[in-house]
């Protein structure tokens, strides 16, 4: 049964979960080599979204400091604040302040990584070390 106060909309209703659309923009924008209109960004989105919608997806990334905008014309044009691999290690940092026991975390994490991934992660963690001059955590470079 769907709950019309739920917030989490889903496939069933037909409209995006919430975050997802803001997730979508902002992948876009960090996709695009130059700042882009909301009309630009609304037509290298799936789906048939209305331009306003995307005005005001974009209005509140500008209002958390997550896009920077540039005044173009009557408009603006968009790009996001930092890079993508800022914002998402700072989201994963904050999930990991969630937890109870950092170190379960950091295990349950480090045991689902990639072999390439924990050859990446040993490195700079070395590279880390090597800096503060204290001893490598793993495989020299």
């Amino acid at each position: 049964m769907h709950d019309p106060n739920n917030a989490e909309a889903g496939p069933a209703s037909g409209r995006r979960a919430r975050g997802e659309l803001e997730s979508g923009v902002l992948g876009t924008l960090w996709a695009a080599d130059r700042p882009l209109t909301a009309r630009q960004v609304r037509d290298r989105l799936p789906g048939d979204l209305a331009c306003t919608t995307v005005l005001t997806i974009l209005s509140r990334l500008y209002d958390k400091g997550m896009l920077v905008r540039y005044r173009e014309g009557r408009g603006y044009t968009y790009e996001p604040a930092r890079e993508q691999a800022s914002r998402t290690a700072e989201r994963m940092h904050t999930l990991l302040e969630r937890g109870y026991d950092h170190e379960a975390v950091l295990a349950h994490f480090v045991s689902a990584l990639s072999e390439q991934d924990a050859r990446s992660l040993r490195r700079l963690l070395s590279q880390d070390g090597a800096r503060d001059g204290s001893e490598g955590a793993g495989e020299g470079p």
